[in-house]
């Protein structure tokens, strides 16, 4: 198990030294009023308290809080085919690069999570996740997601999906390697630790 572990987090520094490489379109840079604009589609279903998606059901991401950086990386997964989601694709496909940064831009714009401690014991597995999303479950990097708040059920679903354990599939080179350690208790347990926090929210339509 050990062995495990210590190849896990060679595979967290291996990625992050990667991704210093890879150049990103700043989407702290976009902007938010024509984002507004653009997100009308997505507060279909990120702008409602407790919206489930249909299959699997799971509750989707509140985005209020996370950082444009992270909002604009996933928005160009979903584009690549890198994360599969029929939905997220469609949207995603017809998204120049100025669109996502704009509409990362408007979410990020809702605020900063306000944080509160966890009343759940810190879970063993939690010392992988640490590197790259905090102690509390708020992203190191603005490229790395804030996960304190965030729905239980998603986080759970979103696990599954960098290990290929359900119907949609994420590909991360990072999270590919630090999944294979996590079992169905693990990832439960990271789940319900993190959704403890208080943090991100739902963005309402204004």
């Amino acid at each position: 198990m050990k062995n495990a572990l210590r190849h896990a987090l060679l595979g967290v520094v291996t990625g992050l030294a990667a991704l210093t490489f890879v150049p990103l379109a700043s989407a702290a840079d976009g902007d938010a009023d024509r984002g507004k604009v653009l997100a009308y589609t997505c507060l279909g279903c990120h702008g409602i308290e407790g919206y489930r998606n249909a299959y699997p059901s799971y509750r989707v991401p509140m985005l209020g809080g996370q950082s444009p950086e992270y909002i604009g990386i996933a928005l160009r997964a979903y584009r690549s085919g890198e994360r599969s989601h029929s939905t997220m694709q469609a949207q995603a496909a017809s998204l120049s690069d100025e669109d996502i940064s704009d509409l990362a831009a408007y979410f990020a714009r809702k605020g900063e999570p306000k944080l509160a401690e966890s009343n759940k014991p810190v879970p063993e597995k939690a010392a992988l996740c640490a590197s790259c999303h905090g102690q509390n479950g708020v992203g190191i990097a603005p490229i790395n997601p804030t996960l304190a708040g965030q729905h239980k059920d998603y986080l759970i679903n979103a696990l599954k999906q960098y290990q290929g354990n359900t119907v949609n599939e994420r590909k991360n080179a990072v999270m590919a390697g630090l999944v294979t350690t996590l079992d169905e208790k693990d990832i439960r347990q990271l789940a319900e630790y993190y959704a403890s926090f208080s943090g991100l929210f739902t963005t309402r339509e204004e």
